[in-house]
């Protein structure tokens, strides 16, 4: 086993995950502003008190600030989904208010709120897609090469050669779908469909659990069928593959990420899973350890989950802002301030339960509750 990096390292790696990511993201919304003439009046990496910062020509103010777990962009106008004028923003000249978010047609507030999202799974693919650039599409079939002997597939009858079609319903073509499917699912009931001799055929099994433990001894527990892959087949890419191959590989992981979130709300899954910032700051140390590609993939994992969650439809996240937009579509007027206002309160009353709880799982992960278990003990 290795030993865990060390607080400095920690903090570095952090930094240059978190870092780039808000500022990638904050810059998607600025200059999607920009584009449509909205005065940007903050761009802020962080919150709370301001540590540096300078004004540039256009009057934004671009500044770091003490808390950097976050960011935003201020723009001129009122920026609350419903866009519901103030007596302050009617009393702007029309040169000014021209210029405020408020004062954009609905399509271009929506876009302005999305391209945040949309810029940190750009990133993502673009990184996946220098991956598939450099190393080649792994496209071996989904067929059984090897059982493993006592696995689920010995159990379910599987024998080598036969074409796995289908798990749980969802398709599989590779064999890496299936390792994508069996990990996230240790000890569930799963259907395999699958063809033998052309025959198609389906059979009920238990997917196996598998506790693995990495170089620093975090464990983890895996699903595991017992199949072992037939003759690899990994083949290059060109230069107009690899965008196809990143945002198929984005589009993969997204799956993932919405079965993993599914599996936590229907308790399938336990809660003490989620991490926060200070699980991230730790696996950001271990993956810096661990070489270069290790660690930008984990830049491209961070950014689609940074992109995902801020399009969940809560109050306050950019999802919640399109949430409205929506509505206001279809009502053909914005949504009523009251409403609003309990919306957000609602929205911001969850966030914080939930940076709570992901606070005490990592201060948990980090022995904190153990060892004050000791020493009462």
């Amino acid at each position: 086993m290795i030993e865990s990096p060390g607080f400095l390292l920690t903090l570095l790696a952090f930094a240059l995950v978190i870092g780039p990511l808000v500022f990638l993201h904050e810059m998607g919304h600025y200059l999607a502003g920009r584009w449509f003439g909205v005065k940007a009046e903050e761009f802020s990496i962080g919150f709370g008190r301001e540590l540096a910062g300078f004004t540039d020509r256009r009057g934004t103010r671009w500044k770091f600030c003490l808390l950097p777990l976050g960011g935003y962009v201020r723009f001129a106008g009122d920026m609350n989904p419903a866009s519901q004028p103030t007596a302050d923003w009617l009393a702007l000249p029309a040169h000014e208010r021209a210029q405020t978010f408020q004062a954009k047609p609905l399509w271009q507030r929506a876009i302005i709120v999305a391209a945040g999202p949309v810029a940190n799974f750009i990133i993502a693919i673009l990184i996946l897609s220098a991956f598939a650039l450099a190393y080649g599409d792994n496209r071996t079939p989904s067929t059984v090469g090897t059982v493993l002997p006592g696995s689920a597939a010995e159990q379910a009858g599987l024998r080598p050669g036969d074409q796995v079609t289908a798990l749980g319903g969802r398709s599989v073509d590779t064999y890496a779908d299936m390792v994508k499917y069996t990990q996230l699912r240790p000890g569930e009931a799963v259907t395999i469909a699958y063809q033998r001799n052309g025959e198609p055929r389906s059979v009920d099994a238990q997917i196996g659990v598998r506790v693995e433990r990495d170089r620093f001894g975090n464990e983890f527990r895996i699903g595991r069928l017992g199949i072992g892959p037939a003759k690899p087949v990994h083949e290059s890419v060109n230069l107009l593959e690899a965008p196809v191959i990143g945002l198929r590989m984005t589009g993969d992981i997204i799956q993932m990420t919405v079965d993993g979130l599914g599996q936590i709300i229907t308790g399938r899954r336990s809660v003490a899973e989620l991490g926060g910032p200070l699980k991230i700051a730790q696996v950001s140390g271990e993956r810096l350890a661990m070489g270069p590609t290790e660690f930008v993939f984990l830049i491209a994992l961070i950014s689609i989950n940074l992109g995902f969650i801020n399009l969940l439809p809560v109050p306050v996240l950019d999802g919640g802002h399109l949430l409205f937009y929506a509505v206001e579509a279809v009502r053909r007027r914005p949504v009523e301030p009251q409403v609003m206002e309990w919306a957000y309160r609602g929205g911001l009353i969850a966030i914080l339960a939930l940076m709570l709880l992901v606070t005490l799982n990592d201060l948990g992960a980090l022995g904190l509750w153990k060892n004050l278990a000791g020493l009462i003990g």
